[in-house]
């Protein structure tokens, strides 16, 4: 009898082993012995239309581009193969973008944008979820963007990706990347709401700047950016750049000037 008991915990997590396995893929792991398939089908549907359904909500514009046997054969091959690392739920789109940037090979009906979409959707709950509270960061709301020193929002995310994934749709595909990169910038306002800009290239570089460097004024921002790009009117880019900061202050991306 004491041996048996001693046993007790070693089969225990064998059947929690094979349990699981059998769950993730059941194609190849057989259900463990004893257990009726009525029962274990119960816990297969459960378990893979929660993960399922919870992908397509988090990833919407990409399960739109597939339809429903490739979409479950997609996740299917994430469930099964990929080890998360979280037990949140709110985690498991982060798990999924792993395995498609490092893990997932290419299949013939995988767009080549599949990657850069996947990332552009992850942003999206990845800054409504940050805990970050851009109200405690001290700044002047109403300081001159000029003559103080721009504070920029640690939830404004510049991004750069090879593909137009602010507009791709079932309808709209891109199968080669365009000549020139996108840039956009994804940030959340003081009301929590995720917001999206396309950048053009002035902007983009006066973010890179502000990213950079913490210790200069606006107008010292605007100087250098009109000579590192060599504008021929660096007052006409001034004049521009005071305006910018100002929507930008408006729309919580530049929280002020720094007190």
């Amino acid at each position: 009898m004491t041996g048996t008991t001693e046993n007790r915990p070693e089969q225990l997590k064998e059947l929690q082993t094979a349990f699981a396995a059998h769950i993730r893929d059941p194609e190849h792991h057989p259900a463990p012995d004893g257990i009726e398939d009525r029962r274990m089908n119960i816990y297969r549907e459960l378990f893979f239309n929660n993960i399922c359904s919870l992908l397509s909500s988090n990833f919407p514009v990409l399960h739109s581009l597939y339809d429903d046997s490739a979409w479950r054969r997609l996740v299917r091959d994430f469930y099964s193969k990929h080890r998360s690392h979280t037990p949140l739920f709110t985690e498991v789109a982060k798990e999924f973008l792993q395995y498609l940037q490092e893990e997932r090979k290419m299949q013939p009906d995988d767009p080549a944008f599949l990657q850069e979409l996947a990332h552009y959707e992850w942003v999206e709950l990845a800054l409504s979820l940050d805990e970050r509270d851009t109200d405690s960061i001290p700044t002047d709301r109403a300081g001159d963007l000029l003559s103080g020193i721009p504070v920029l929002s640690p939830l404004a995310w510049p991004l750069s990706y090879r593909f137009p994934v602010h507009r791709i749709r079932p309808d709209e595909q891109p199968a080669a990347p365009p000549a020139d990169p996108t840039h956009i910038l994804v940030y959340r306002n003081r009301e929590h709401s995720v917001k999206f800009m396309q950048l053009n290239d002035v902007s983009r570089h006066l973010l890179e700047l502000m990213q950079a460097t913490n210790d200069l004024t606006g107008l010292e921002l605007l100087q250098s950016l009109a000579d590192s790009i060599g504008h021929p009117n660096p007052e006409k880019l001034i004049t521009a750049g005071r305006e910018l900061l100002g929507e930008w202050n408006r729309k919580d991306i530049v929280l002020g000037t720094r007190r």
